[in-house]
């Protein structure tokens, strides 16, 4: 087998490629570890922790804390985890999981068969004998905005990896790269402008998740413009200008573009399979690509679920998929079955590590209704013992949205500082499908934040 693309969701479908037997090569022309252990997932939670952990003692008497952070530190840490952008340990962990590796740009050029191209090499030709499995994942979605190809704008890479702390930022987008980013170097010392297309932050989450961080963000000093577009963008002396469609002029040190991502298939040779570069994969349960036997796909680039665990849980899949029909096993395509990524439709958990967190898995209350299901919407603060405890004047919010025919949660948000933890627990129930009234007598401890499922059952009506 070929896995092309050697990120997490690669890795993952490699490993369990050769633990079922196969021999597997994996392919990446950049870093061996991927965006999310580089330039995402690791290093913007290596920006966000500090300005957290400062923000934390505060809520509390007694803690000796300093009036800001200092940067210096910060990003020498961030430097660590992301090992100065070394994959040299990834590396050797491919090897020493028995997975061949090969850096170079990989393209499809036949049925089953890569073509690797080197800068100064000659193109090395690979043909797998079951299998190749795309891996790619996704790269920023810029907008159409007049002037923007003009300046040097970041995007996600650029504000994770950047290597001082800008005086001001605008930051283009609301989403989870927009508000952690924003956050993250606001509690660093820039300035912010955050705009938004819409009325609050994370749409797509409960209308109250985009309420108590747009509260967060004023207490740290951000600017919001809400409702907003932009319709030009400017170099200036100091930085970067944008102009929004009211007229208003807001300007910057550094503009960070954060306004989605599309799959990372425009050169990796889809034409060969009969489908168009730059398109999303469309796969089956199994990782395999619709109409096209032989290649399957994990991760950002089916637009399934484009968060990294989903990935590689979708991973995992599609290399026992893979390993077993080679070994002319039959696969098990029931949902929730070993062979099949159910878990994509229903339970999908993510959490966005600002500050509050915001901890959500399953199916918003408007989704479900649009859905057709029979739900009961059950809202209360998160007011335990252990909040209180947590921190003076702790705000927080939970949402149950239960199924009424089926007595079982099909969502679950939380919203509060550190409730990224209870967030398992809420999948478990979802993906399980926990009947409520078993749920009952799955005790809270005390004194701890979780006893806020005890507050939702009671507010359910047990």
């Amino acid at each position: 087998m070929i896995v092309i693309g050697a990120g997490p969701v690669g890795e993952n479908a490699a490993d369990r490629a050769v633990r079922g037997g196969l021999r597997t090569l994996l392919v990446d022309r950049e870093l061996f570890g991927g965006e999310c252990s580089f330039w995402a997932c690791i290093p913007s939670k290596a920006l966000l922790r500090p300005g957290h952990a400062l923000a934390a003692a505060r809520r509390l008497p007694g803690v000796p804390v300093g009036e800001r952070l200092d940067p210096g530190p910060v990003l020498a840490r961030r430097d660590e985890f992301i090992h100065n952008l070394d994959d040299t340990s990834q590396v050797d962990w491919a090897k020493g999981a028995g997975i061949e590796v090969a850096r170079g740009h990989a393209r499809l050029t036949g049925e089953r068969e890569v073509t690797i191209s080197r800068v100064g090499e000659p193109d090395t030709v690979v043909t797998a004998n079951h299998a190749v499995i795309v891996c790619t994942g996704s790269v920023p979605r810029a907008p159409r905005i007049d002037g923007l190809d003009q300046v040097p704008y970041w995007g996600s890479r650029e504000a994770t990896n950047a290597k001082q702390v800008p005086s001001s930022m605008v930051v283009l987008g609301g989403g989870v790269v927009g508000v952690e980013m924003a956050q993250a170097w606001s509690r660093l010392g820039a300035r912010i402008d955050l705009v938004l297309s819409g009325s609050r932050p994370l749409p797509r989450f409960e209308p109250f998740v985009g309420e108590l961080l747009l509260a967060a963000f004023a207490e740290d000093g951000i600017t919001v413009h809400r409702d907003a577009s932009a319709v030009a963008a400017a170099g200036t002396d100091d930085g970067v200008s944008l102009t929004l469609s009211d007229g208003s002029v807001l300007s910057g040190e550094r503009l960070l573009v954060a306004t989605g991502r599309r799959p990372n298939t425009d050169d990796i040779g889809l034409e060969v399979a009969g489908l168009s570069p730059g398109s999303t994969l469309a796969v089956d349960d199994s990782g395999q690509v619709e109409g096209v036997p032989w290649l399957y796909a994990a991760g950002d680039v089916t637009g399934r679920a484009p968060l990294t665990h989903q990935g590689k849980y979708a991973a995992r899949i599609t290399g026992d998929v893979v390993a077993a029909r080679a070994r002319g096993e039959s696969v098990d395509l029931s949902p929730w079955s070993r062979h099949q990524s159910t878990a994509d439709h229903y339970a999908v958990p993510q959490v966005v590590f600002t500050d509050p967190e915001v901890g959500f898995v399953g199916r918003t209350a408007e989704q479900a209704a649009s859905a057709g299901l029979n739900t009961k919407v059950v809202d209360v603060d998160i007011e335990t013992a252990g909040s209180y405890l947590h921190a003076d004047g702790y705000r927080g919010k939970a949402r149950l949205v239960v199924d009424e025919d089926r007595r079982v949660l099909v969502g679950v948000t939380f919203v509060g500082q550190d409730v990224a933890d209870l967030l398992h627990s809420a999948t478990i129930a979802v993906a399980g499908e926990v009947p409520v009234d078993r749920l009952w007598h799955a005790v809270p401890s005390f004194p701890t934040i979780s006893e806020v499922w005890l507050r939702l059952l009671e507010s359910y009506g047990l």
